[in-house]
């Protein structure tokens, strides 16, 4: 029987609060990863229920590392896990961050859901990323509520509707919009309430044209319609045109 990340949630021995549909996106994201060697990270750690979740569904060839503004978490670090304590929107933070544990594969941001702890933990993150990786972010619904003063322009959600534009823009010859930030992203996953970006630069090549060597029948383009019967009627117009 397939392994099951709500069978981990509910056995956790510390307390943990989920919404009942990330299971199913936690699954359909994460499951390649069970029994894998591998670094991941969560930001925002409170009980810490969601760290032996993980650490159950994952199994122990993972090194699980955890995030959060409250010391007390540190008690943690006696279940076998690393543990730090900083401001997920301050960009020092991360750079020690990152300097200490290097590169990663996963980060899940489950932290403040603020606009700017969202967009500066997704910013100082892409570059730490492994090939290929993941940087989720859950509780997008954030962007919608006025606690969080949203709906605005400035939201995560309108943040990343933005990215996907930075994506698209790699195509040739259709215009600049370039960021560095941005030039890792493969593609990005829009659930309910959770966002993943997929992290993965060897797959961000340049999308050249390329031709097989198969039988080439020249076969007329009717996109814009049928070449032959727009060009019988420019002719006719330049016939009358020339009448008169």
């Amino acid at each position: 029987m397939d392994k099951k990340i709500i069978n981990s949630f509910i056995k956790s021995k510390y307390f943990s609060n989920k919404h009942i549909n990330y299971f199913d996106v936690y699954d359909h994201l994460l499951s390649k990863y069970i029994e894998k060697k591998f670094t991941f990270v969560e930001v925002g750690i409170l009980n810490g229920g969601s760290l032996t979740m993980w650490r159950d569904y994952f199994g122990d060839k993972a090194r699980i590392i955890g995030i959060d503004l409250n010391p007390e978490v540190k008690k943690f670090e006696k279940d076998g896990f690393e543990i730090f304590v900083g401001d997920q929107s301050d960009k020092n933070f991360w750079k020690d961050f990152f300097k200490k544990v290097g590169n990663v594969d996963i980060v899940l941001d489950d932290g403040g859901h603020t606009n700017e702890q969202q967009i500066v933990t997704l910013n100082e993150c892409i570059r730490y990323i492994n090939d290929p990786g993941m940087i989720i972010v859950e509780d997008t619904h954030a962007s919608y509520m006025k606690e969080f003063n949203n709906p605005s322009k400035e939201s995560f959600i309108n943040f990343s509707k933005n990215t996907i534009d930075y994506i698209n823009y790699r195509f040739p010859n259709i215009g600049e919009k370039h960021d560095p930030y941005f030039s890792s992203i493969f593609s990005i996953n829009f659930f309910e309430s959770i966002v993943c970006y997929n992290i993965d630069s060897k797959l961000c090549k340049k999308n050249l044209p390329v031709k097989n060597q198969g039988i080439n029948f020249n076969h007329k383009d009717f996109r814009k319609g049928d070449p032959d019967k727009k060009k019988n009627l420019l002719n006719e117009l330049k016939s009358t045109l020339n009448k008169e």
